[in-house]
């Protein structure tokens, strides 16, 4: 390895790290719901915290935190919130025995 393998390496190590912390970052398009409503979610499929959390495989903790806001859901977790708000039957099935 040469010094410009190094230095590739490490450009490619801190877009890695400024993508993780949500900065922008040339060439690398994700598109990521900026926040997810939760409540409004699982109003609409009018189920309660304890069977929206069973019936996507979430724990009800982390629901009631999101609803709460003490934490909000990462990026995987907004993914997961867009699909079950678009698709929940598909979404259900798809978490199945998990």
């Amino acid at each position: 390895m040469d010094e410009d393998d190094f230095n590739g390496i490490m450009q490619g190590l801190s877009e890695a790290a400024a993508f993780m912390r949500g900065e922008d970052v040339p060439g690398i398009r994700v598109h990521v719901p900026a926040d997810s409503d939760v409540r409004a979610i699982r109003g609409r499929l009018g189920l309660s915290r304890a069977d929206f959390a069973k019936r996507f495989s979430l724990p009800l903790g982390t629901v009631r935190d999101w609803e709460q806001g003490r934490r909000v859901p990462d990026t995987a977790s907004r993914n997961l919130l867009k699909i079950i708000d678009r698709e929940p039957e598909a979404a259900a099935r798809a978490l199945e025995g998990v």
